[in-house]
């Protein structure tokens, strides 16, 4: 397992903001964030005051949820974008550049995300499709609902055909830096999750001993450090 579906990360009334603050707002060329990448065509919400608006409302709906927090263990969040792509865009297959300028820190990018904000009844094509070894996993999502990955593995936006496809993206800096490791303390926090209640006190305490320990031991950084 690399990747994260999120139901319902945002909220009606999120959603709601995120597309009006899009309708209102001045799209401009994406590669402006990316411009050697020649497979890259769409659009993006650069606009200071819109992203004053939509991306603190994104990132207070990423750390509230707590299957987004359990799974990707966040040291530090990109701001979000918003893009849209109309008729004729795409992205080519891609990995994501492993580090960022985020304004006044460089961020590693160990994990990506997306988060759909269109109905798929609004247009065609505009798949996010990402390469899972001999596989690939297809996304077009209701608003709202989010795939959370490695931003190492190739991935890409089909073209769009009809109607315009909306969405949400940012980058994460993981406190537990290698996959493997991250879906380790995943499953084992779900086994806890599941079986937790048929432990006795003592063997609950001894299993959250060792998730503890494990985190101690991936982490690159204590919380609140560099």
């Amino acid at each position: 397992m690399h990747f994260l579906q999120i139901d319902d990360l945002l909220n009606a009334e999120e959603i709601a903001t995120l597309r009006q603050v899009a309708a209102n707002g001045q799209f401009s060329d994406g590669r402006a964030s990316n411009p050697h990448n020649t497979g890259k065509n769409n659009l993006q919400l650069h606009e200071p005051n819109a992203m004053r608006q939509t991306s603190p409302l994104i990132l207070q709906a990423l750390v509230r949820n707590q299957e987004f927090m359990d799974f990707a263990f966040p040291k530090r969040i990109a701001p979000p974008l918003v893009s849209k792509y109309e008729p004729g865009m795409a992205y080519d297959a891609h990995s994501d550049t492993a580090f960022i300028n985020a304004g006044k820190e460089i961020i590693r990018t160990d994990l990506s995300i997306t988060i759909f904000l269109g109905d798929p009844d609004e247009y065609e094509g505009g798949a996010l499709k990402i390469e899972m070894g001999a596989g690939t996993c297809e996304f077009r999502l209701p608003p709202g609902c989010a795939v959370l990955y490695p931003s190492d593995t190739l991935h890409r936006v089909t073209p769009v055909t009809r109607g315009a496809r909306l969405a949400a993206i940012t980058f994460i800096e993981s406190f537990i830096p290698d996959t493997k490791k991250r879906e380790m303390l995943w499953e084992l926090n779900e086994l806890v999750a599941e079986e937790g209640l048929k432990m006795s006190p003592e063997t609950h305490a001894r299993f959250q001993h060792v998730q503890d320990g494990l985190r101690r031991m991936f982490s690159d950084a204590a919380p609140g450090g560099s």
